[in-house]
């Protein structure tokens, strides 16, 4: 699944790194951009299979496992909110220079995926592009199970 959405993001991420004014590392295929993860140490895969319950959430964070890193990940949804869960829905929080953080959620149909960034994104500003920090997240879970799939495309040191 990787192997499939990593040329599809590959655009995005090259448009990115060049808005931002920063290097663009990653080559046309992913088994060639994990090979210069694991030659850089980072050779444990960061794939990760999310199991909430009723209580449990995810604090907000950035998945950066190293200095080489993708910037953006999927997550797809494998249960269907309403009726396996409820609650649990995914958080983004982007941090605005000299402004108020803003949040934003967005419930995890089941099967269907969401692309997120894995640490910033550009954001257009008076001056030209500017890096807005992201964090993401899960609330709390209020009943059932939520179970999710987090596809990471960089491996972890």
């Amino acid at each position: 699944m990787r192997a499939a959405l990593y040329p599809r993001l590959l655009t995005i991420a090259r448009d990115w790194a060049e808005r931002l004014g920063r290097p663009a590392p990653w080559p046309d295929s992913l088994e060639k951009w994990l090979t210069m993860c694991h030659e850089a140490g980072q050779d444990r895969s960061a794939q990760i299979l999310l199991r909430y319950g009723p209580g449990d959430w995810n604090a907000l964070h950035r998945d950066v496992f190293g200095d080489m890193l993708f910037p953006l990940q999927v997550v797809i949804g494998l249960d269907a909110y309403g009726t396996d869960y409820t609650g649990g829905e995914f958080l983004l929080v982007e941090q605005r220079p000299r402004a108020q953080s803003r949040g934003t959620t967005a419930v995890l149909q089941q099967g269907h995926g969401l692309i997120f960034t894995t640490r910033d994104r550009p954001v257009a500003t008076k001056r030209g592009w500017s890096a807005g920090v992201m964090r993401h997240g899960v609330s709390t879970v209020r009943s059932g199970r939520r179970h999710a799939l987090g596809l990471v495309f960089h491996d972890a040191a």
